[in-house]
């Protein structure tokens, strides 16, 4: 089977929802329904993340970042965790989870150095998301870090079949775009229960419709993606800005500049995307 087929292979299974997760994966999809539960009460989703060590880690880590610690000392227990981040934030934190898991069983060097530079960078936009929607376009942040989380894990779901298919990353990275990120992109982001508001953002990003300044969580998420230090391993977007030319992007806001607002935000940047990771 030549890469061509491979991708249109893979797309066609996805499409139909026949998608090759992980064992893991299913147990946290559970979790993360259960955490969208508006009547649970806060001991028992403390309870329920404790039980999933990495998620327990994760939701510690973020709340002690400077993007959700804003004062006081750090946290030491999950419950307390959970108290300060909330439950939204918690589903973006079971979605990385999720994704981590994709990629769980990726054992070649050169797939591995992949998944690991993928996750980099959806841990960066994911960040910047946050910090764009709340300085910036005013969406609703913690849908914008869910979505920053998310953007790339068609990619993450193609590294994890990869090795079925030898050869199957070589050649024209167009080709990932015009068969396999889209198609494979939506049947992953399907399975996952992935809203659909978040869908059409990432929708707009792959067909790279932007205002600036930013106004949409769809424009929030390309700006985000454009301005994220490393880029995907697997392809530079069509129309995507380089990182010489994204260190240019500046326009007045409501807050002031966009130059000034990444500046003061560094910090929360730096702490959240280092705690995604």
């Amino acid at each position: 089977m030549d890469r061509l087929e491979a991708f249109k292979s893979i797309a066609a299974q996805a499409g139909r929802g026949e998608l090759t997760f992980p064992t893991n994966v299913d147990a946290t999809l559970k979790l993360q329904r259960a955490l969208s539960d508006p009547d649970l009460h806060a001991d028992e989703a403390a309870r329920l993340v404790q039980a999933e060590p990495l998620l327990a880690a994760r939701t510690v880590a973020i709340a002690n970042s400077a993007a959700y610690k804003r004062s006081g000392s750090d946290v030491t227990n999950v419950r307390a965790a959970v108290q300060r981040v909330g439950f939204r934030t918690l589903n973006a934190l079971a979605a990385a989870v999720i994704v981590r898991q994709l990629d769980s069983k990726i054992t070649q060097p050169d797939l591995r150095a992949k998944a690991d530079q993928l996750w980099k960078h959806s841990a960066h936009v994911a960040a910047l998301s946050q910090v764009i929607a709340r300085r910036v376009t005013h969406v609703d942040p913690e849908t914008a870090l869910f979505a920053g989380i998310v953007h790339e894990v068609g990619g993450f779901y193609l590294l994890s079949r990869a090795a079925e298919f030898p050869g199957l990353l070589d050649g024209d990275p167009e080709e990932w775009i015009e068969f396999g990120e889209m198609e494979i992109g939506r049947g992953v982001l399907k399975k996952l229960g992935v809203p659909p508001a978040v869908m059409d953002a990432i929708e707009a990003m792959w067909n790279g419709m932007r205002a600036l300044p930013p106004e949409t969580l769809g424009d929030t998420l390309m700006l985000a993606n454009d301005l994220a230090p490393l880029p995907s391993p697997l392809h530079v977007r069509a129309g995507a800005t380089t990182l010489q030319s994204a260190a240019t992007i500046d326009f007045v806001t409501g807050d002031g500049t966009l130059a000034a607002i990444l500046e003061e935000s560094a910090e929360e940047v730096s702490s959240l995307s280092a705690a995604l990771f």
